[in-house]
Parts: structure tokens; C-alpha cells; sequence
């Protein structure tokens, strides 16, 4: 029976003794820890050399390359030439290799898990080969190795400056005294910088007896790299709350076996020297164990992923609430807010909210960043593209070094220029403009307020729905995709768009698609729109009046998807009869927390939502940019979504959620109205009334359309839309 012993620096109990057939032969394994004592090391290394057929050093490998340096570790050094009888091994390259499958296989299963992750290593130094395979997937990675070997307050911040870092550092070292570093101020300093370093980290990457004295402030949530995690350790690093834990050491035989173990066994099974075993030996000996690395869940299956979104302005009224700004906003001329709004606009990005607790029900979670660039509509639709391409790929460079995987465009920013391509193909991360889910919000939202109205007919199965639809910007991003939507389902669809070339095209294509629909083409809203049971604004006005509400039908549905609002709250105003939403806007799964944004509590802009799924799937890519929305993107979106638990938010309008006490009022309105259009018209000689002015006897509201009332803000789900608000629609 051949005898493998490893001695190691770490904990003695963690020690272990058991007996197993590795690769065709009888192995005595043990494991024997000194509690950090080299001169113990000695001693048991002088005693076993004697015994063992080949011994396992669990302590800093004893050479390492960074750059095209190679560099010896004195210590490890030191404690293998004190071995002359039996080979002895750190298990360095199989460390390596243990630790780089590990990280690839985790980039490979988990889908681009580490794509800018914000990634600390203890040693960069003794670590470089791994810190070399993770720069493929991030560049945010950060190297501890001038504070925990020298005592400097100072992370070094990229693989360049490690290199420069190293071929320096060893002669500092010879010359820094040991009691400088082993001083009550140094370690203190030391230990404050290194734990507010980990805090603001997504990957640690450290030996694991090192994590021993860190607790859940700045270990929990993280993903830990390392080797060597037992049973023991998984349960202390559940109590911390580590999200996920990848170990480049396997577990066999009931046990989990360090690199320098493991390395031992083989070279004692092959009967090698150390120094004659090849890369392809441990191909072969990894693939004949059937050696896997591990991913351990401490707490169960966690999942984070990160993203970004910008938001910016609609008006002077976000800048009103910046305390000093709003009160000389009282008391200065237009002019000043004329200035400031202009200046702002040359404003550099900043990060307005951090989003957290947003939690699907499949168990993966996303935290993200709400970044704000400083250009309201007008301002934005001023410059030339390229002005506002710079402000976002400044936003994209600050996502990045926040650790997002993905970024998408809000409002304005997603349709400057060509909608998003340019900075797709130049930003540093994926982009989404998320109007594929904007698209199916809105459409999801006018069907739940048609349904809730009653006015309309439900059909039979597979009959088209009675009723006439128009979209007004049929020829945009999002309403050319709401155009196809509702000529599939819809008695007859008009579709209305200043580009008449665009218009005639669009036609083309939805016959194609839906032979039978009806469709009716216009240059103006206003034409048609008496006849409409349903409208779809979906215009970049900018705020110029895009139809004329008091020509509506009582009782119709518009659901206003433009930003700003083709319909100013004191439009909306005069019709009470009509019932005006605001898209689809979506409720995000769990207990989200992130500043205002202009809506309830939980409660996201679908084009925001459409990022926000696709972090929870794990879909870091280019996915709604450019003018042309892909149907079958719609399509998947809303599938995503509901995967992930979002679901439609209480139907909004101008003035804050609607109860359902405001919808039955807007429907007994449009009832009358209709009702006394139809007296009217019954008269002989008496031209009808107009369709939108509804009788003001019947069931005359206490108040405003779209603002709750007393008694329904009591019972109604969500509370009021906030005013000034950023905006990310």
C-alpha cells in the first residue's frame, strides 16, 4: 500500500486519514494542517519523507509566471527542499489547470456568469494565469497583492499594472520589515481597505482560510473562487450568505482533495518525478478520475445578474426637484430654467438609482443601475446624433465598470440617430432599446382596458374582435409591430404615419402576413378617428398635438405609448367619457427597491422591464435596436416576461392608476354619451351632437378622470403616480 501525506499551513481540523484505489492501485491518503506553523511543517515533513511515498505541500506555490517573469516563492521554497528523500509538490499546475476549467466550465453552463463582473483577487501575482483566462470576460478586475504584501493602501486595476507590480514588488519585500506589517495600525488599515474592496466586489477570488476571518458584510452575495471547500466550510459560508461558491478542487472518496494532494497521488501512482510529468499526463489522468470541478450553493441555487438602464428627463419639472433649483425656480424668469435645461444637456452621465430585490420565480435575481444622462426631449431632438451617441457610450463605460451585463435605452435616448445600432455596435456591453416589450405592453395593456370597459363585444373562438383600431405613428419602432397586432386580431385597422412611402410599404407587409386584414392608410389622425374603439399613439412629436381628443368616440381606449405623452393630462382632461392609459407598464417580481421614477413602487416602464428579463434570463446580447422590430422577439419577450413573473400593472393614466371604480365611471359616461348622441340624432331636424361632449347629468364624476378617488384610493391596489419623476420610458 502506497502512503500520500499532504501537510498544510490551514486548519489541523480540518485533517482527514482514509484508504482508496486510485488509478489501478492501494493508497494510505491522510491530511495533516499546522494551524499556520511552518516550524510544525518542518517537523512533520522530516518525519513522513521517511514514510510516504510522495508528500503534498498545501501552501503557497513555489513558482509562478506573470508576464514573462517567472518568480519563486522563498517560504514554499524553503519547506520543499527540506524534503530530499520523495518527491514533493505544491500541486501548483494542477491548481492551475483545476481552477482555470472551473471558471471556464462555469462561463460555459452558466451563460456568461463573469461578463463584466467586478472581480477581487487576494493574489494576482501567485493567480495571474487565472486572472489572464477571466480578462476574456471582464476587464473590472482588482489585485490586493500591494496591500496584504506591503501594507499600501492601493489596488492595483489592471493585468499591466500587475506585471509592472510584480517585477518590483520581491525587492521591496526583502527590505520591508516584518513588524511594520505585523503592526496593530497596518493590519487594521489593511483589513478596513481590503473589506471595503470586497464589499463593492462581485467575484472574490482567494485561498479559502483567508475568507476565514470575513463575515456576512463582506461576504454575502458574493461568488467565491477558490479550492478546497469542504463540507464544514460550505455550512460557515452558508451562515455568511455567500451566494455561490466554485471550487477548483474535487471531492472523492467522501472527501474534498486539495491540488497539492491530489498532485501527490499521481506522482506516487506514475512513480514520475515531478518535474517529468506533462500536460498531456494530466489530461489523461483528470479524464481516467473522471475529476469535475464543483459549484456549491451554500444557501441553495442563487443566481445574480446585473444590468443598466438610462433614463433622462421629459421636461424642466425633473429639475424642479433638486431642492435648491426648485425654489429659484419660483422666483427667477423662464429664461433660467431655459438655461439650465440647455446646459444640463451637456452634463456627463451619473448613476441615479441602484435597483435591487428584484427576484424571479425561477430563484435568479438582478440588481441594476439606473443611469441618467442630462438631455431632456427637446434638447435631445436639438443636437445631431452623434451629441447624444457620446453621452450613452459614456453611460455604457460607467455600466460596464459597475459590473452590468447588459444596457438598455430609455425614452429619447432609444430614438436618436438610427435607434440604437450605433451604440450597439460601439458600447462595451450589449444594448436593448426594449421595444419589443413596450410593444406588447401596450397592446397588453389596451386589451385589459377594453375588457374592463365592456363596451366591445367578446367574440367567438376564432373570430375577429368587432371592433375598428388605429395606430397614429404606424410606421415607428413600436407602433409598426402594434400595427401587425391588431390587423390579426381587429375587425379593421388604420394605420396613420406623415411617411406615406413607409405607410404604403408597411401595408405590403402585413398582407402578407394577414391576407385578410382590413386595412385603411391616412396621412392624419383626425380623419378617422370618430369610428375608433381603440387608438395606439405611437409618435416622436415631441410634444406637438398629434389628434384632436374631442373628436373621439365616448368610450374609446387610447393607450398613449409616446414620450413625451401625445396627450397632455389637460387634453385628457376634457374627455371623461374616454379612458387614455399610459402603455403597458409592467409590476417587477419580488421587493424592488430603487428611487423614483414617476411610478408606483415596483412598478417599471416596459422598455425598462424588457432589460430586466432578459438579466433574469441570462440573455446578454444585442436584442431590440435599430427601427425594425422582429414579431417574433415581440412574441418571445412577453413569453420571458411571464416566465420571470412580470405581470401587467394596474392601468394607468395621466393623473395615477385607475380603481375600478374609475372604469366603471368612464364606461356609465360613455354609455351616456352614446345614449344621447343616439336621442339626438333621432330627432328630426337636429344635427347629432358632437361625440365628444357626454351629457352632463348622468353620472357627472366628482372628479377627474384617471385620478382615483378618496374612497377608491383606499381600495385601489397602488398608490398615486408621483410627479417629476426621472424618466426611463
Amino acid at each position: 500500500m502506497k502512503k500520500v501525506v499532504d501537510v498544510s499551513l490551514g486548519a489541523s481540523d480540518q485533517d482527514f486519514e482514509f484508504n482508496a484505489d486510485v488509478l489501478g492501485q492501494r493508497f494510505r491518503i491522510r491530511r495533516i494542517g499546522t494551524d499556520g506553523s511552518t516550524e510544525r511543517a518542518l517537523e512533520l515533513l522530516a518525519d513522513w519523507e521517511r514514510r510516504a511515498n510522495a508528500i503534498g505541500l498545501g501552501v503557497v506555490k513555489d513558482s509562478y509566471t506573470v508576464g514573462s517573469r517567472r518568480y519563486v516563492e522563498k517560504d514554499s521554497t524553503r519547506l520543499k527542499s527540506a524534503v530530499t528523500r520523495v518527491p514533493v509538490t505544491t500541486g501548483g499546475r494542477m491548481g492551475d489547470i483545476l481552477q482555470e476549467w472551473a471558471l471556464r466550465g462555469v462561463q460555459s453552463k452558466l451563460g456568461d456568469y463573469f461578463n463584466n463582473a467586478r472581480v477581487l483577487f487576494f493574489s494576482g501575482t501567485t493567480n495571474y494565469k487565472l486572472a489572464l483566462a477571466m480578462s476574456e470576460y471582464t476587464q473590472n478586475l482588482q489585485f490586493a497583492d500591494p496591500l496584504l504584501q506591503l501594507g499600501v493602501p492601493k489596488l492595483l486595476s489592471s493585468l499591466d499594472v500587475l506585471e509592472l507590480y510584480a517585477s518590483g514588488a520581491h525587492h521591496v519585500l526583502d527590505w520591508t520589515p516584518a513588524e511594520l506589517m505585523a503592526s496593530a495600525p497596518v493590519r487594521e488599515w489593511t483589513r478596513f481597505v481590503l473589506r471595503r474592496a470586497m464589499k463593492d466586489a462581485t467575484v472574490i477570488v482567494a485561498p479559502v482560510h483567508e475568507l476565514d476571518r470575513f463575515g456576512t458584510a463582506e461576504l454575502a452575495g458574493k461568488t467565491i473562487l477558490t479550492s478546497t471547500v469542504n463540507d464544514r466550510r460550505a455550512a460557515q459560508f452558508a451562515k455568511k450568505k455567500v451566494a455561490m461558491v466554485i471550487d477548483g478542487a474535487p471531492q472523492m472518496f467522501g472527501h474534498v482533495l486539495s491540488p497539492s494532494l491530489l498532485d501527490a497521488m499521481i506522482i506516487a501512482a506514475s512513480e514520475k518525478d515531478p518535474d517529468d510529468l506533462l500536460e498531456d499526463d494530466y489530461l489523461e489522468i483528470i479524464t481516467r478520475l473522471g475529476l469535475e470541478p464543483r459549484i456549491v450553493y451554500p444557501g441553495g441555487f442563487k443566481r445574480v445578474n446585473r444590468f443598466a438602464f438610462v433614463i433622462h428627463p421629459l421636461s424642466q419639472e425633473y429639475f424642479k426637484n433638486i431642492k435648491p433649483i426648485e425654489l429659484l425656480s419660483h422666483v427667477s424668469p423662464p429664461v433660467f430654467m431655459n438655461t439650465l435645461e440647455k446646459a444640463m444637456a451637456y452634463a456627463p452621465p451619473f448613476v441615479y438609482s441602484k435597483v435591487t430585490g428584484i427576484r424571479s420565480p425561477t430563484g435568479v435575481e438582478t440588481e441594476g443601475w439606473l443611469i441618467s444622462v442630462g438631455g431632456t426631449p427637446r434638447e435631445i431632438m436639438n443636437h445631431a446624433p452623434e451629441f447624444t451617441y457620446r453621452r450613452l457610450l459614456d453611460a455604457a463605460r460607467i455600466a460596464r465598470s459597475l459590473g452590468a451585463q447588459i444596457m438598455g435605452l430609455g425614452a429619447f435616448t432609444k430614438v436618436v440617430g438610427d435607434a440604437g445600432l450605433t451604440v450597439a455596435r460601439r458600447a462595451p456591453l450589449p444594448i436593448t432599446t426594449g421595444n419589443s416589450y413596450s410593444a406588447s405592453g401596450a397592446l397588453w395593456a389596451a386589451h385589459d382596458a377594453v375588457l374592463r370597459l365592456g363596451l366591445v363585444p367578446v367574440p367567438k373562438r376564432g373570430q375577429r374582435v368587432q371592433f375598428k383600431a388605429m395606430v397614429v405613428g404606424a410606421t415607428g419602432a413600436i407602433g409598426s409591430v402594434c400595427a401587425r397586432l391588431l390587423a390579426m386580431v381587429a375587425e379593421e385597422t388604420y394605420l396613420v404615419s406623415p411617411e406615406t412611402a413607409k405607410l404604403l410599404a408597411l401595408k405590403q407587409s402585413i398582407l402578407k402576413e394577414t391576407p385578410d386584414a382590413k386595412l385603411f392608410l391616412s396621412s392624419r389622425a383626425n380623419r378617422d378617428i370618430a369610428g375608433m374603439d381603440m387608438i395606439v399613439t405611437a409618435t416622436s412629436g415631441a410634444g406637438k398635438k398629434i389628434l384632436d381628443i374631442m373628436k373621439v368616440k365616448p368610450g374609446c381606449v387610447i393607450t398613449d405609448v409616446a414620450r413625451p405623452l401625445d396627450l397632455p393630462p389637460e387634453e385628457v382632461a376634457k374627455r371623461p367619457d374616454v379612458l387614455v392609459i399610459e402603455s403597458g407598464e409592467i409590476q417587477l417580481p419580488g421587493n424592488v427597491e430603487m428611487k423614483n421614477i414617476g411610478l408606483p413602487k415596483g412598478v417599471a416602464y416596459a422598455c425598462l422591464a424588457e432589460t430586466i428579463v432578459l438579466a433574469l434570463e441570462g440573455r446578454f446580447e444585442n436584442y431590440t435596436v435599430g427601427r425594425s422590430i422582429e414579431w417574433e422577439k415581440v412574441r418571445e419577450i412577453y413569453r420571458l416576461g411571464r416566465k420571470h413573473g412580470m405581470r401587467l400593472a394596474a392601468i394607468s393614466g395621466v393623473n395615477g392608476p385607475f380603481s375600478d371604480a374609475d372604469i366603471r365611471r368612464v364606461r356609465r359616461l360613455a354609455l351616456a354619451a352614446r345614449a344621447k348622441t343616439d336621442r339626438d340624432a333621432a330627432k328630426p331636424g337636429r344635427p347629432p351632437a358632437k361625440p365628444g361632449r357626454p351629457s352632463a347629468k348622468p353620472g357627472r364624476p366628482s372628479a377627474k378622470p384617471g385620478r382615483p378617488t378618496a374612497k377608491s384610493s383606499r381600495t385601489g391596489t397602488t398608490p398615486r403616480r408621483t410627479k417629476g419623476g426621472a424618466a426611463g420610458r
